[in-house]
């Protein structure tokens, strides 16, 4: 009798099924919009491409030409993707962390009720003895002596399965995806090194979701084929005697129509609304960066770390200046530093290479999922900042390049003052002891370990200190931001 009560299905299990279903179907999408834009997964933290061990496009990244990290993104179709297209990273990005926030928040509510209540019995085994009777239940399904079997116990498979989902695939999908946080890796290295760097946990992350697919299809595979219709009812309805079988039928088609409505719902409001899924979408898990910003980066590497191959994104400047500079090695180049600053500087390349040198060597964790290690050169941003001395309405500091995009509008990025002040921010005149190449923002470049590569600003042309973003650009923070619909924070 007590076996049979463990086995009834209230009716929160029932909706927290349903609200599973729904943010899994989002996650799958979206997350697959995010691959798309950098269709390669590898199982080392140097990203050459010829090193990744599966990869979803036919492109290939030409010898003899300069080839950048974006042109290797392929278009996804909206039937699979969310919301579909060329780079919507910015959306998928949005969509994914949004709905993983959710996820989390329901499976923490299913977990405590499901030990509060006795369930966990019906899913994880209590004896080793699962293990051969699950072998058995195997041989007598492959003879098709056990399938069509209707009973309210599961059987060893089912229970190995469905205990393999709540109890080891969904921790790895959460734990996977921290490690991909350059914040999170950057304060603590050895937290990505559990999975053996950040592309594991992405090669990992994705194995997750091949794992999630292959159980949905078991999983129906089941529903299907032990009783439709009594199943149905036990899980909508929570009703044990095969009753009211045809209601429970509707009742299961209807959610997932809803399901379906809502994923169409939420692929065309990111198609003719961006902006409203990166202000309102986007700003759920503001709160995360927020906390993350707080992270410092203690990376360390060593030499012999340094990534044979290192990715380039974004296309050298037009710019007739930067041009003039360049032919000439940046002799005469100036960088200028203004805005509410007690001290307004024109530092030539010269100029910072005189100053204190910091040299680092960090992983770069680009927004689109690949990494690379190199060491750099050049002076710390604090050093530049006691020259600078902002005033007290000092808030936030604008790094302006040389880049513009084919409308003319040109690439900038922005950082928190005391963002500035942390150790491993610099700006860059070298890369693995040599100076810039232009591909990797010759002749000055910033780097801050514990954001995304996009925040990054190659090309440098100025710096300034404002009082509030929002007053620069169309105010979200950056180019990336202004046009891609990026999150401003990057520490995820």
């Amino acid at each position: 009798m007590e076996a049979e009560a463990i086995l009834t299905y209230p009716h929160w299990l029932t909706a927290t099924h349903f609200i599973n279903f729904l943010f899994l179907t989002l996650l799958a999408r979206s997350g697959i919009q995010i691959l798309a834009d950098h269709p390669r997964l590898y199982m080392n933290e140097h990203c050459t491409p010829s090193s990744n061990w599966i990869k979803f496009t036919k492109k290939k990244v030409p010898k003899d030409k300069y080839y950048t990290s974006m042109d290797d993104a392929v278009d996804v179709s909206p039937w699979i993707a969310l919301p579909g297209g060329f780079h919507n990273l910015g959306h998928g990005r949005h969509w994914h962390f949004f709905c993983a926030l959710f996820w989390v928040l329901n499976g923490i509510v299913y977990l405590t009720l499901l030990f509060a209540t006795g369930q966990w019995r019906r899913l994880l085994p209590t004896s080793w003895e699962i293990f051969p009777a699950a072998w058995h239940s195997l041989l007598r399904h492959l003879s098709f002596q056990e399938v069509f079997q209707h009973t309210d116990v599961y059987n060893p498979i089912q229970q190995l399965c469905y205990a393999g989902v709540v109890f080891i695939l969904a921790p790895l999908a959460i734990l996977t995806g921290a490690a991909m946080s350059p914040a999170l890796a950057g304060r603590f290295p050895w937290y990505a090194k559990l999975f053996g760097g950040k592309q594991k946990a992405r090669s990992f992350h994705f194995i997750v979701l091949i794992g999630f697919l292959v159980f949905l299809v078991i999983h129906l595979f089941y529903v299907c084929t032990t009783g439709f219709g009594a199943n149905m009812a036990k899980i909508v309805l929570g009703i044990h005697d095969g009753s009211h079988q045809t209601l429970a039928i509707v009742l299961g088609i209807t959610g997932i129509v809803v399901v379906i409505l809502v994923n169409v719902f939420a692929t065309i409001l990111s198609q003719k609304k961006p902006r409203f899924i990166q202000v309102y979408i986007g700003s759920v898990t503001n709160f995360i960066n927020r906390l993350l910003s707080r992270l410092r980066s203690k990376q360390c590497l060593t030499k012999d770390q340094i990534s044979p191959y290192f990715w380039v994104n974004g296309y050298p400047p037009k710019d007739p200046q930067w041009i003039a500079y360049s032919r000439e090695e940046y002799k005469s180049y100036k960088l200028h530093i203004s805005g509410l600053i007690e001290a307004p500087q024109e530092l030539s390349l010269q100029d910072l290479q005189n100053l204190p040198k910091t040299t680092q060597i960090t992983e770069h964790t680009c927004i689109q999922g690949w990494t690379g290690i190199a060491e750099w050169g050049g002076v710390s941003l604090k050093k530049i900042i006691e020259l600078c001395k902002p005033l007290p309405t000092a808030k936030y500091v604008v790094f302006r390049s040389y880049q513009r995009d084919k409308d003319d509008y040109e690439y900038y990025s922005t950082l928190k003052l005391d963002e500035c002040l942390h150790p491993q921010t610099i700006l860059a005149y070298e890369m693995n002891g040599k100076f810039l190449s232009i591909g990797h923002g010759a002749p000055l470049r910033l780097r801050m370990e514990s954001k995304l590569g996009f925040k990054m600003s190659k090309w440098l042309k100025s710096i300034e200190f404002v009082e509030d973003y929002k007053t620069v650009g169309l105010g979200y923070g950056g180019y990336r931001e202004d046009w891609q619909f990026f999150s401003t924070g990057a520490q995820l």
